[in-house]
C-alpha cells in the first residue's frame, strides 16, 4: 500500500514537471523543470527495482546532458518569440504524438490491474538485475557494446576535427620557438656614456 502512494505521488510530480518544461516561459525554468522530471523518473525507476537504470539516468542525463542545455541555454541569446510562433501550428500532431504516448502507457499497465497474463519469470530473493545486465552486456552483447563504443569515438574525433579550424587573426605562442631562442636574440647590451664622461 505504501508503495502504491509513493508511486502515484511521484508519478504526479512527474507530470506536473513534464507539463512545466513545456509551459514555461524561461528557457533556464524549462531546463531545471526537466532535471526534476528525470529525477523523480529515476525515483520510480528504484520503485520498480531497476536500480541501475535509475542511476544511469541520473549520471547520463542529469549529471551530463542537462549541465549541457543549462550551458547552452545560458550562453546563447534565445529569442523567446521566435520560437513560440509556430506553438499553435504544431499543436495538433503533438497531441496525436501525446496521445499514442499515453495509450501504450495504457496499455502496459493495463497487465498488471486486468489480469492480463505475462511471461515473466518469478526470480530468487537475492536477484540483482544490475549484475544480470552486466553479465549479458559483456557475454552475449560484447561485440555490439564494443562497436558502439568505436562508433562514439569516432564520432567524437570527426566532430573535433570539423569545429578544429586555424585562423589568421588568433595570437598564439609556439613553444618550439620559444625553447630555440637564445640570449644574443632576445637582450641587447649599449654600451653608453656615463654623465661623468660628458
Amino acid at each position: 500500500m505504501f508503495e502504491t502512494v509513493v508511486f502515484y505521488v511521484f508519478a504526479a510530480i512527474l507530470l506536473a514537471a513534464a507539463l512545466r518544461v513545456i509551459t514555461a516561459r524561461n528557457p533556464v525554468h524549462c531546463a531545471l523543470y526537466l532535471v526534476l522530471a528525470f529525477v523523480t523518473a529515476s525515483a520510480i525507476w528504484l520503485l520498480l527495482r531497476a536500480e541501475f537504470l535509475a542511476i544511469a539516468l541520473v549520471l547520463v542525463y542529469v549529471g551530463a546532458v542537462m549541465v549541457l542545455f543549462l550551458f547552452v541555454v545560458m550562453m546563447l541569446d534565445i529569442n523567446l518569440e521566435r520560437l513560440r510562433e509556430g506553438f499553435w501550428k504544431n499543436l495538433p500532431l503533438a497531441a496525436v504524438v501525446g496521445g499514442v504516448m499515453a495509450f501504450e502507457m495504457v496499455a502496459v499497465l493495463a497487465q498488471r490491474y486486468f489480469g492480463v497474463p505475462t511471461r515473466t519469470p518469478m526470480v530468487p530473493a537475492d536477484y540483482s538485475n544490475t549484475k544480470e545486465l552486466g553479465r549479458v552486456l559483456y557475454t552475449q552483447y560484447v561485440y555490439a557494446f564494443e562497436i558502439a563504443a568505436v562508433i562514439l569515438l569516432v564520432a567524437i574525433i570527426a566532430a573535433i576535427a570539423l569545429t578544429l579550424r586555424r585562423r589568421k587573426d588568433t595570437k598564439g605562442q609556439d613553444p618550439a620557438r620559444q625553447v630555440a631562442v637564445r640570449r644574443e636574440d632576445r637582450v641587447r647590451m649599449v654600451s653608453m656614456p656615463s654623465e661623468r664622461d660628458r
